[in-house]
């Protein structure tokens, strides 16, 4: 494993980390804490030291874990990121109030069993958030409490990172893949002009980019790569990166095929690490043994600039039209 400094926390974290959005299950599937915590075992038996949470996943279960996971192993620095927000109901910005974001990190806090969080961000809130100082004024305000050590946003769109960028931010959780090219041209240099950390999230489409996907292939009903194809839960760029399913398919076999590998995921993963502004990528599983392939990333050799500019041609070819103005 290798590892990069993680912006302005200075703290050194493994380049594949682990996202827990499906820890202990598959989506829609009983949360199982014996597979959360052997697959939270298995991340840092392999070298991985950070976890990337939220306070919804799992129904508030991922963070209960991740807290009693940290407490049998007091001996281990692990840095834990979390996230915030998504639970209002209705998800609008006016419910980013200082009454709500207390009790989003107070509870946050409880569960992971921590006096003071090591980062936690907004969770992709409506995009007037980005550029409200109210809502950054308490956040600074807790920071200075003690409450958090950092802060930062997760975001849907490239506009939203950089609004973003004007408060002091430690990190900007973000879709990038080779699906998903755009916040490699403006965000991320601007990003690593204020030592702001890059976490990489849906790193491989939701899937797609694993390259083992079919037009036959089903998904469970309670998973949303069958229910937010179209947008019809939350933002669609979460699924599939935005991109057309059958589409998705065609295009992998040809990433495949182009850079002559038979491990594309890994290959995926990668092409994100070629990026030096990439602080930490966030793979999910949801089993231990998904953790290991997670990892194999950070020991391939770097790809070529031959093999770069063949990816780049190909996006935009087959995915700028689609997805690219919309993120």
């Amino acid at each position: 494993m290798n590892y990069r400094t993680f912006g302005k926390t200075n703290f050194k974290v493994s380049e594949i980390s682990l996202g827990t959005w499906q820890l202990g299950s598959k989506w829609g599937d009983p949360f199982n804490e014996k597979v959360a915590l052997d697959t939270l075992q298995a991340a840092i038996d392999n070298g991985i030291n950070l976890f990337d949470t939220a306070d919804i996943y799992q129904d508030g279960n991922s963070e209960k874990a991740i807290g009693k996971f940290l407490k049998m192993h007091p001996d281990k620095d692990i840095f834990v990121v979390t996230k915030m927000g998504r639970d209002l109901n209705p998800h609008v910005a006016e419910g980013y109030n200082e009454e709500n974001l207390r009790r989003f990190v107070n509870r946050s806090r409880q569960q992971l069993g921590k006096e003071s969080l090591d980062l936690t961000l907004l969770h992709c809130p409506p995009t007037s958030v980005f550029y409200d100082k109210k809502v950054f004024d308490v956040l600074d305000a807790m920071k200075a409490e003690g409450l958090i050590k950092h802060y930062g946003v997760s975001i849907e769109k490239v506009e939203e990172g950089l609004a973003a960028l004007e408060h002091d931010i430690s990190a900007i959780e973000v879709i990038f893949n080779m699906f998903r090219t755009k916040p490699a041209e403006e965000l991320f240099k601007k990003a690593a002009a204020k030592n702001v950390g890059i976490i990489v999230r849906v790193p491989l489409a939701s899937g797609l980019l694993t390259g083992k996907y079919t037009e036959n292939t089903t998904f469970g009903p309670q998973d949303h790569r069958s229910f937010n194809r179209n947008g019809e839960a939350f933002d669609k760029g979460e699924t599939f990166s935005g991109v057309d399913y059958a589409t998705g398919i065609r295009v992998a076999q040809q990433l495949k095929e182009e850079l002559h590998t038979d491990n594309l995921a890994a290959t995926a993963l990668r092409w994100i690490l070629m990026h030096p502004e990439v602080s930490v990528i966030i793979p999910g599983a949801s089993r231990p043994e998904q953790i290991k392939a997670n990892v194999t990333a950070s020991e391939l050799p770097a790809l070529s600039d031959a093999e770069m500019v063949k990816v780049q041609e190909i996006y935009d070819k087959e995915i700028r039209p689609s997805v690219h103005h919309l993120w």
